[in-house]
């Protein structure tokens, strides 16, 4: 048995996709929410949740980060608990979790790819409305938004796609 000496840092990656389709009733899209934060916007993500993106990437993150199983894992899409759920329970669950292991955020960056809505109008609070779930100062948490220059899904306006890349590092005390 070796005496592996404990972790000072962890990184973990997120990645999450979305179908986007018109919103009800006028399609099976649910209404556009990105960290909580509803857009007005004429197509939504099509899933068994919310369908946040970006609280879903966050969320693989932390859990990858952790070597936890990932947000499928966790919260199946085949549970009917999950149903129309509010993605801010899995992060939740997910800081919940990084705490109990000793570890707070170090940074966080987000990159949304999508043709529209423009993302730069709203990043301060999508990393805001993170950082407030993740227990850590909102200037640890970066969201930016790109285009997929009109090609393939993405780019076509079909569909939303999220990265997450977070850093934890031991929670002093």
């Amino acid at each position: 048995m070796t005496n592996t000496p404990p972790l000072s840092c962890r990184i973990g990656h997120g990645y999450d996709l979305h179908r986007l389709e018109p919103v009800a009733p006028a399609g099976a899209g649910r209404p556009l929410r990105l960290a909580g934060l509803l857009f007005d916007h004429p197509s939504g993500p099509v899933g068994h949740s919310d369908g946040d993106a970006l609280f879903h990437a966050v969320t693989d993150a932390v859990l990858g980060a952790l070597g936890a199983p990932d947000l499928g894992g966790l919260f199946p899409d085949t549970d009917p608990r999950y149903e129309n759920a509010d993605s801010a329970l899995f992060l939740d669950a997910a800081a919940q979790r990084m705490r109990d292991a000793g570890f707070t955020v170090g940074n966080l960056d987000a990159t949304i790819i999508c043709e529209r809505p423009k993302i730069g109008p709203h990043r301060t609070t999508l990393g805001a409305n993170i950082a407030e779930r993740l227990g850590c100062p909102p200037d640890r948490v970066n969201v930016k938004g790109k285009t997929h220059e009109q090609v393939d899904a993405v780019g076509e306006g079909r569909a939303i796609e999220v990265h997450a890349v977070v850093l934890l590092l031991p929670a002093a005390g």
